[in-house]
C-alpha cells in the first residue's frame, strides 16, 4: 500500500487541483452569505454540518478522529482557526483575488519565522522567493499610501496565523492523522463561533447592513437564502479537504505543495468569468509572481 502511495505522483497532482478548483469557486460566495447573517454564526452552522463528514472521513479509514497529544492538537486548531476567521472576513470586504493573495503570504511568514526567530538556515534561493512574492503581494493588494484602507491587512493576518498553524503543524503534530488536525480545526471554529455569537447577543455591535456588516452581526434567525450557501460550503469545503489529504497521501509534499498555488488561478478567473469582479494587469502579474515565489519555496523544501 505505501509503494502504491509513494508513487502515483499524477493523481496526487490531480487530487491536489481538483480541491483547489472547487475552493477557488466555493469561496466566492462568501459574500452572498454575509450579506444576511454573521462571520461567527456561519461558522457555528457550518462546524456543525462539517463535523459529521469528518467524523465519516475516519470511519471510512481516512484517519483516526481523536488526537495523540490533545495540547498539540488545540494549540494548531487555535491557531489555523484564527486563519480562517481573518480570511473569511476578508472575502467579504475584498475580491478573491485579494484575499488569496493575503492568505498565501504564509510560505513568506514561514520562512521569516523559522529564519530570524528559529535560527534555521535559509538559502538564497528561498530569500529571491519571499522577495518575488511580496512583490506579487503588492501588485495584487495595490495598497494606496496616500488613503491607505486597513482592511487589506486582514488577509495578510489570517497568512501569518496560517504560517504558524504550518510550523505548529510540522514541529507539534508529526504524529497526528490529517482527520484529527481537520477535526480540531472545525472544532475550533464552531466553538470561535459559539463565542461570538454570545457575545455579540450580550453585547451587540452597531451593524450596518450588508458583507460590510459580517463581523459585527449577530444571531439571525431564520438563516432564510444564507442556509443554502452555508451548506455548500459545508459539502463544499469537507470534499475538498478530502481530496486535499489524498493529495498528500499520494506524492511527495514538497511536490503537492506547488499545486495548491492553483487557487490562485481558479478563485479569481471564476470571479471573472462568472461574478464579473474585474482584475488588472498588474494583478494577474502579482499572482503569478505570488504563485512562481510558492513554487520555489516549495521545491527547494526538498533541500
Amino acid at each position: 500500500m505505501q509503494a502504491e502511495i509513494k508513487n502515483s505522483p499524477i493523481a496526487a497532482a490531480a487530487f491536489m487541483v481538483a480541491a483547489m478548483a472547487l475552493i477557488g469557486v466555493i469561496d466566492n460566495f462568501i459574500v452572498y452569505l454575509a450579506d444576511t447573517i454573521g462571520l461567527w454564526q456561519f461558522h457555528m452552522v457550518r462546524s456543525a454540518m462539517m463535523l459529521p463528514i469528518v467524523w465519516l472521513m475516519s470511519v471510512v479509514g481516512l484517519g483516526r478522529f481523536g488526537p495523540v497529544r490533545l495540547w498539540a492538537v488545540v494549540v494548531r486548531s487555535l491557531l489555523i482557526a484564527t486563519a480562517m476567521l481573518f480570511y473569511f472576513s476578508a472575502l467579504a470586504l475584498m475580491p478573491i483575488a485579494q484575499a488569496l493573495a493575503g492568505l498565501f503570504t504564509s510560505p513568506i511568514f514561514i520562512l521569516l519565522i523559522t529564519g530570524l526567530g528559529m535560527g534555521q538556515k535559509i538559502g538564497p534561493w528561498r530569500v529571491l522567493a519571499v522577495a518575488i512574492g511580496f512583490t506579487g503581494i503588492l501588485f495584487v493588494l495595490q495598497p494606496d499610501p496616500q488613503d491607505f484602507d486597513w482592511k487589506i491587512l486582514m488577509p495578510v493576518v489570517g497568512g501569518f496565523f496560517y504560517a504558524l498553524a504550518a510550523i505548529a503543524t510540522r514541529s507539534l503534530c508529526a504524529g497526528e492523522s490529517t482527520v484529527a488536525l481537520l477535526g480540531g480545526m472545525t472544532i475550533a471554529l464552531g466553538l470561535m463561533g459559539v463565542t461570538g455569537v454570545t457575545v455579540l447577543h450580550f453585547f451587540p455591535l452597531d451593524s450596518v447592513e450588508g458583507p460590510a456588516g459580517f463581523v459585527t452581526r449577530g444571531w439571525v434567525w431564520p438563516l432564510g437564502d444564507a442556509l443554502f450557501w452555508v451548506v455548500v460550503q459545508a459539502v463544499g469545503s469537507a470534499t475538498a479537504v478530502f481530496m486535499l489529504i489524498k493529495a498528500y497521501q499520494l506524492g511527495e509534499p514538497s511536490y503537492v505543495a506547488v499545486f495548491e498555488y492553483s487557487v490562485m488561478i481558479f478563485g479569481p478567473v471564476f470571479a471573472w468569468a462568472v461574478l464579473g469582479q474585474s482584475l488588472g494587469l498588474w494583478q494577474i502579474v502579482g499572482i503569478a509572481l505570488i504563485a512562481f515565489a510558492g513554487s520555489i519555496i516549495a521545491i527547494r523544501s526538498k533541500a
